[in-house]
Parts: structure tokens; sequence; C-alpha cells
């Protein structure tokens, strides 16, 4: 099929649609921006009081309870990065194959 022959198909299915009329895209279009303001505002809401709640409730928390509620990650490791014995530093230190022993 040839450009050209697309175009005109696309043009003749182009004609069977059928398209809303200008007081159906109106109506449609008040609608969806309603509903939209609707659960932005509804989320909105509940955001405003959550957010309100936690910054009443938080002070009266114990001094040692904030940092009991998250615990601090680890970062210190047996494996560190390096030189190894090779001369490579690509593999943690202590875990590069050792090469066989010469005889």
């Amino acid at each position: 099929m040839s450009f050209l022959q697309y175009l005109k198909d696309t043009r003749a299915e182009m004609r069977h649609v059928a398209w809303p009329t200008r007081m159906q895209t109106i109506t449609y279009t008040a609608i969806v921006i309603g509903v939209s303001l609707f659960i932005a505002a509804y989320l909105g809401f509940f955001d405003y009081v959550f957010t309100t709640g936690l910054s009443r409730v938080l002070p009266f928390l114990p001094q040692g309870a904030s940092s009991e509620l998250v615990s601090p990650v680890s970062t210190s490791t047996d494996i560190t990065f390096g030189t190894d014995p090779a001369g490579s530093t690509d593999s943690p230190q202590g875990s590069s194959p050792q090469a066989p022993a010469s005889e």
C-alpha cells in the first residue's frame, strides 16, 4: 500500500467518525474540569488534615521516641574496596581468587 493510498483511506475513515457536537464537547470538558477540581480539593483537604494533625501530635512525643522510631542503617562492612595484593582495584580486598602456587 502506498503512502498516498493510506492518506486517502484515512480521509475516508475520518468522514465516518461520529464527532461530538459543540455542546457535547463543552459539557464533557466542564465535567472533566469539575471532577478534577473536586478530586484536587478532596486530596488537599486530607493532606491538610494529616499534616496539621501530625504537626500537633509530634511535639507531645517523648524526646527519645523520635530516635527510636527510625533505626540507623549500619554502613560499616567488613569488605573494603581498594588495591588487593594482586594490584587490581575492581574486587574487594580479601575476596580475590588466589593464583595457583607456582612449582
